[in-house]
């Protein structure tokens, strides 16, 4: 018994794995079969560490980064799912303010982060990287925030930097679940940098000989190996006219009524692709991403991590709907991916869900 003990501590250990070089700490995110997706665990290991590295003068810079094909999928949600269907929602409470505040720590960091996107960036990946001072993609890199299709919201402070893209870029992003690539993040802000892969571990192995904390210097260090990639004709960064004439809409109602109208002008599958996952998504998760992202707009950083703190607790008491266990069952547990959402339709979500 005592040696099962002994063997779970060490593999919760080893979920955040951390590489010492002179004035450089890297933190790798060891969960590769899982596509490195958040356990509660390896958030409370992160948080340790950068509250540790914040305190240690002799630490100047962090490089965090995933190992295998991805840098984070996200938090594991499923888990959180799982704690609250068999016991109580304070585990899924738990997990989330443990998260939200690693979020908070990486956002107001006194130290430079460099987060190397490499694969896939989604959801709580989001959260321990866009925050930090510098994001650099490259080809491989998928981004994206696929809340409203687990009937959840965008959160781990999301609605704080969607809601500063380019015109209404973060609606479209945060509603559609819309798939960005290196180029794409760059364009609209999401990345600082874009290095190509065949050149990141040689940006890693010059940024583990820095010595020092001043961010100007590493974004020097950065842009060595940088390059502009271009962002691809069927981009929805060249279709801004569009999104902002339709994502600017006060409802999500009048957002898909006014891409409907769109839709037969335009030869771009962007039109249909975005209506089809709206279709798709949870009415009531459409409708409460919208206001998050709006009210993100007026709102620092930590204000926004304190409001979607309480909403997703409201959302795990299944106080207004059960559609995050409905989405977790479709998507990530049983994946027949058809979900029933409750209510079905965007007229009868009631609008109290959303205030």
């Amino acid at each position: 018994f005592g040696s099962k003990i002994t063997s779970l501590f060490f593999a919760l250990l080893f979920q955040v794995l951390v590489e010492a070089n002179g004035s450089t700490r890297t933190l790798v995110l060891n969960r590769p079969k899982q596509l490195n997706a958040l356990s509660s665990a390896m958030v409370t290991g992160l948080l340790k560490c950068f509250i540790s590295y914040e305190e240690e003068t002799t630490v100047k810079l962090l490089i965090v980064k995933g190992k295998g094909r991805a840098f984070c999928a996200g938090g594991d949600v499923a888990e959180v799912a799982q704690s609250i269907n068999n016991d109580t929602w304070k585990y899924g409470a738990d997990f989330f303010r443990t998260e939200f505040l690693l979020n908070y720590i990486i956002a107001t960091y006194s130290k430079p982060q460099v987060s190397l996107l490499t694969g896939i960036v989604m959801g709580g990946g989001a959260g321990v990287s866009i925050h930090g001072r510098f994001r650099v993609a490259t080809e491989n890199t998928v981004f994206a925030m696929p809340e409203t299709a687990l009937g959840l919201f965008p959160d781990i402070g999301a609605s704080y930097f969607l809601s500063r893209l380019p015109g209404f870029y973060g609606e479209y992003v945060g509603l559609t679940g819309a798939r960005l690539d290196g180029a794409e993040m760059l364009a609209c802000g999401l990345a600082t940098h874009f290095v190509p892969l065949n050149r990141m571990s040689l940006l890693e192995e010059s940024l583990k000989k820095v010595d020092t904390s001043d961010p100007f210097a590493i974004c020097g260090i950065i842009d060595q190996f940088s390059q502009q990639p271009s962002v691809k004709g069927s981009s929805a960064m060249n279709r801004m006219e569009i999104i902002n004439r339709c994502f600017s809409k006060r409802t999500v109602e009048e957002i898909i009524s006014a891409l409907e109208q769109e839709a037969p002008r335009v030869t771009n599958k962007l039109v249909t692709a975005a209506i089809q996952s709206l279709r798709k998504a949870s009415p009531t998760s459409l409708k409460i991403s919208l206001a998050s992202i709006r009210e993100g707009r007026l709102q620092t950083v930590g204000e926004c991590l304190r409001r979607e703190y309480r909403m997703v607790c409201h959302v795990m008491r299944g106080d207004f709907s059960r559609d995050f266990f409905e989405g977790c069952r479709a998507i990530l547990v049983d994946k027949d991916r058809n979900p029933k959402w409750m209510p079905p339709t965007l007229d009868q979500v009631h609008d109290g869900v959303v205030g």
